[in-house]
């Protein structure tokens, strides 16, 4: 059977010494973000940490990041920060600052506006800064591993499975193993009500469970 490479997921993402050096003394700051990778997005909370960030947005999105590949987030949700500046009577770091207000926590907002200060103050530089605060990226250095995941990502690929009677298209054998939290409790309430495993659809893949839960069982 084919099998997808495994790695840690629903897992807090680690930061680059620079970005450590910029971010992480803020540790305790949470804010909603838009999280971004590999085309899978997710709005949610998002918590700095001594590493690098957690919370609802990066477990969920760290499932679908790979090494080496950027992870994206959008700082301001559905809210255009520069409109203030741009029509501010002074434009400067104070009145940079003062658009954040009710938008990114005091302590990110002001370490943002250090970190990202434009060189000048013009429209087309404040437009600039508004795309960079809507899509800040960085490469995580990596996760924080199988001891901080909550599931392991890959496992048997469900290419290889029929989705009726969910077994194995080469082996009689049933796998429970699935893709994400949702589709665990889909399987999970199909099988305790006296059903049988959920449909798959083309392309899903599975996640290998602990071993507790990733158990073959004859067909």
């Amino acid at each position: 059977m084919k099998i997808q490479k495994t790695r840690p997921a629903l897992v807090p993402l680690t930061f680059s010494v620079k970005e450590k050096r910029h971010y992480c003394d803020l540790a305790g700051v949470s804010m909603e973000v838009i999280a971004e990778a590999t085309g899978q997005a997710f709005r949610e909370k998002m918590l700095v940490t001594h590493r690098g960030v957690s919370g609802p947005a990066i477990l969920q999105v760290s499932s679908y990041w790979q090494r080496g590949r950027p992870l994206t987030m959008d700082l301001a949700p559905d809210k255009r920060v520069m409109a203030a500046v741009i029509a501010a009577g002074t434009r400067n770091a104070a009145a940079l600052r003062n658009a954040f207000v009710g938008i990114l926590p005091k302590r990110f907002a002001d370490r943002w506006v250090e970190l990202h200060e434009p060189e000048d103050w013009t429209n087309a530089s404040l437009e600039k800064l508004e795309k960079l605060i809507h899509a800040w990226t960085v490469v995580p250095s990596g996760s924080e591993g199988y001891e901080k995941a909550e599931v392991t990502a890959g496992g048997v690929d469900t290419d290889e499975l029929s989705s009726r009677p969910w077994s194995a298209e080469t082996f009689p054998v049933y796998f429970l193993s699935v893709k994400s939290w949702m589709l665990l409790a889909t399987l999970a309430v199909s099988i305790f009500s006296g059903h049988g495993p959920p449909e798959l659809r083309p392309g899903d893949r599975c996640e290998l469970l602990p071993t507790e839960i990733d158990l073959p069982t004859h067909y």
